[in-house]
């Protein structure tokens, strides 16, 4: 449903998972796959999850997204799967939307079911075919899961790393004309690591992406340290590699750094800052859904951005849930407020007791790790923390 650009370690893991991503986005659906939805279409959910306004009938428009759409439809929006037939087993992207496309609500025999036909639960109803205007299911025109806008910078920033990938990685060491602080247009000077110099690659110069300071991310519960949140600072294109001054009989050889340009800056640069080579895009696709097992000790780990502790509506944060958890993108997490522990003097004594936790929002995961993940906050009705536990929707 909604194509993210994410990155991916090593490059021929890339590659292979780009090849298959290939074919899934040309035969996203088996026949057997396809029985298998389409048995689930026929169940539906019951009328009693539907919203009170779902339309029976409605034509994408370009701006929606497919949470909206599933808010419209559904009391519970993470459903969606349920109502459209999706086999999420077999495959994670049985179906696309794009604008122009109608869909139709059946509420035959007591279920709900969502399709692009007409009728398509089994009421038996004839569409007659007409000339209509035919939009490009390019998979730019898709219909997004969120707004991209929300979420499109953190497809390649944060970045969740091990402790020791940015003390391996190359760094900075100078900018040009003596400049400390470096930013769009300005030229740096790089060493990699004794052994592993900067060289130019064969074919095209490589740009690289800019980070600093790995912090940890423990969780909430246990401290364990699920990795290291490195900041993105910006992007590099290498124009020379690393290279060394020629030895004479009065002096050995000067080691001479590579030079890279600076082409985007989300804040300055400087000295210290290490570089990572640039991932290739890879298009994945996802839907709201509930996760597939219990989610037990899930816990907001932080809130993105320097310093800030709650977060807002249409915000990111960290979790202490990732690939390992069986956490997956499209996945909706409930946010539960911790209870108050207080003391109790009503009854003459004072008892402690631990006031329950509230549901005040919702979540969802659009880039897991192995051990975190981030997502964002979709809907509250009070204000989320670091340390606030997630469970099933």
């Amino acid at each position: 449903m909604y194509h993210l650009r994410l990155p991916a370690i090593p490059l021929a893991a890339a590659a292979l998972l780009g090849h298959f991503a290939a074919h899934a986005q040309n035969y996203p659906v088996t026949p057997a796959q396809r029985a298998v939805a389409q048995q689930t279409a026929q169940q539906g959910v019951p009328l009693s999850e539907l919203a009170p306004n779902a339309p029976d009938e409605y034509t994408v428009k370009r701006g929606d997204t497919l949470w909206a759409i599933s808010k419209m439809y559904l009391l519970k929006p993470w459903r969606w799967p349920e109502l459209w037939g999706m086999n999420l087993g077999e495959i994670a992207n049985p179906h696309r939307i794009y604008p122009g496309q109608v869909l139709y609500l059946d509420k035959t025999g007591g279920r709900a079911r969502l399709s692009l036909r007409r009728g398509a639960g089994g009421s038996g109803d004839t569409v007659k075919l007409s000339p209509r205007t035919r939009y490009d299911s390019a998979s730019n025109l898709a219909l997004p899961t969120l707004d991209p806008s929300r979420i499109d910078a953190f497809l390649t920033e944060p970045l969740v790393v091990e402790e020791d990938t940015l003390a391996g990685a190359p760094r900075i060491v100078a900018g040009n004309d003596e400049r400390v602080l470096l930013s769009r247009g300005d030229r740096a000077y790089v060493r990699g690591q004794p052994g592993a110099p900067l060289v130019e690659p064969p074919g095209p110069l490589p740009q690289f992406r800019v980070f600093r300071n790995a912090t940890p991310l423990k969780d909430p519960g246990t401290g364990e340290i699920l990795g290291y949140e490195a900041q993105y600072v910006g992007r590099v294109r290498l124009v020379r590699g690393e290279s060394q001054t020629p030895a004479t009989d009065s002096a050995p050889g000067v080691a001479v750094p590579a030079t890279v340009d600076v082409i985007a800056a989300r804040e300055e640069m400087r000295a210290g800052d290490r570089l990572l080579p640039e991932p290739p895009e890879q298009l994945i696709s996802y839907v709201p859904r509930a996760p597939a097992q219990p989610v037990e000790g899930g816990r907001i780990i932080s809130v993105y951005g320097n310093g800030v502790q709650y977060a807002g509506q249409n915000q990111v944060v960290a979790i202490n849930k990732g690939l390992r958890d069986g956490i997956e993108s499209g996945n909706v997490l409930a946010i539960l407020k911790n209870g108050q522990t207080i003391v109790d003097r009503t009854g003459g004594e004072k008892e402690t007791l631990k006031l329950p936790d509230e549901r005040i929002g919702l979540l969802m995961v659009f880039r897991p790790f192995e051990r975190v993940s981030y997502a964002l906050v979709l809907e509250i009705t009070d204000t989320p923390r670091a340390g606030d536990r997630l469970a099933n929707p």
